[in-house]
């Protein structure tokens, strides 16, 4: 059976969102178009993908296996049309969070004969097309759902726990810590009915549910400056949660920022790469990611006295740091 790579690609989108909406405006193509492609595939696979109802998506257990195929066809039309060169490599940031960068920063001093290429994504996105061979490394987020989502092609080993700690408003005393139910928590982050859920948002509603907190979720700005502008003209009720790496730089122009006393939340980034990535660049990287890791202690970050490390029940964090980890070329 010969497969239009376009209609697996759009299969693939409505299964990422299991919404035919969104995965429509991500492809640019209208929703009625895209229904009717899905439609064209199903009927050349011989059996329903999805079920359709007015509120929900959902795979067929023969949608579930299909994706599973699509993904890998997927990524080995990407890995045809655009073999792997030893001297490039491609990451991808979350927006000006630093982590992702000072990994480039590393590897560019120590390479410079390799080309990075960077890309913006989160953490989702970043594992499609790390999947997809759009990317060689992901920094990001690992999920339990990720995990389920996609068992098999790729690995994750523990990079960062980056502190999450509170920003307060212009005129707050100085000091060293600061209760997270002193005052009400603002967070940049999107809710799950904004249609932008993501990796961060799943991070900040188990959060919540644990510490008992409802945060006010502002949504994502994406670029510091947008960030700053909001917490600098914010009133002194309110103080934010925010990631170590945005609120040094909150420091810098002078706004408070304390460590919470109860528990220090801290937000794991992981490094992910393709199980069969033969690149001696990509391999150059994650060793390279990992040595700094190590050398900041990036792993174990200082808390408030009397205060543990907290990150969501059942954190996939993988292995522990240990060398850099070798990628299979089998």
């Amino acid at each position: 059976m010969d497969f239009d790579l376009r209609l697996v690609r759009y299969f693939v989108a409505v299964a990422d969102e299991l919404h035919f909406g969104r995965a429509a405006a991500n492809l640019y193509i209208s929703q009625p178009a895209l229904s009717k492609q899905i439609r064209k595939l199903e009927e050349q696979v011989g059996a329903p993908l999805l079920v359709r109802d007015t509120r929900h998506v959902t795979l067929t257990p023969r949608g579930q296996r299909f994706l599973d195929d699509a993904r890998q066809l997927l990524a080995i039309a990407a890995s045809m049309a655009q073999p792997p060169r030893g001297d490039v490599v491609r990451i991808a940031h979350i927006f000006e969070l630093d982590t992702s960068r000072l990994v480039a920063d590393e590897f560019i001093r120590a390479h410079p004969d390799v080309e990075v290429l960077e890309h913006t994504m989160d953490s989702i996105s970043q594992l499609e097309a790390l999947l997809a061979n759009r990317l060689d490394v992901a920094i990001l987020r690992v999920t339990p759902h990720m995990l389920a989502q996609h068992p098999t092609g790729w690995r994750h080993q523990p990079l960062r726990l980056e502190p999450l700690v509170l920003v307060g408003a212009p005129g707050d005393l100085p000091q060293q810590t600061a209760s997270l139910h002193e005052r009400p928590l603002h967070v940049f982050g999107d809710p799950p009915e904004s249609g932008r859920y993501n990796a961060h948002g799943q991070y900040l509603t188990a959060f919540e549910e644990h510490f008992g907190i409802t945060m006010r979720w502002l949504g994502t700005p994406g670029a510091f400056s947008h960030c700053l502008v909001h917490v600098a003209r914010a009133t002194p009720e309110a103080r934010y949660l925010e990631f170590r790496s945005y609120a040094d730089r909150y420091a810098d122009i002078g706004l408070p920022v304390y460590q919470p006393k109860e528990a220090q939340p801290a937000y794991p980034w992981s490094l992910a790469w393709r199980v069969a990535d033969p690149s001696p660049a990509t391999h150059a990287l994650l060793s390279s990611a990992l040595d700094l890791s190590h050398s900041n202690h990036w792993l174990t970050p200082e808390t408030a006295p009397g205060a543990h490390i907290w990150v969501p029940t059942g954190e996939p964090l993988g292995a522990p740091i240990t060398d850099a980890p070798v990628p299979a070329t089998n």
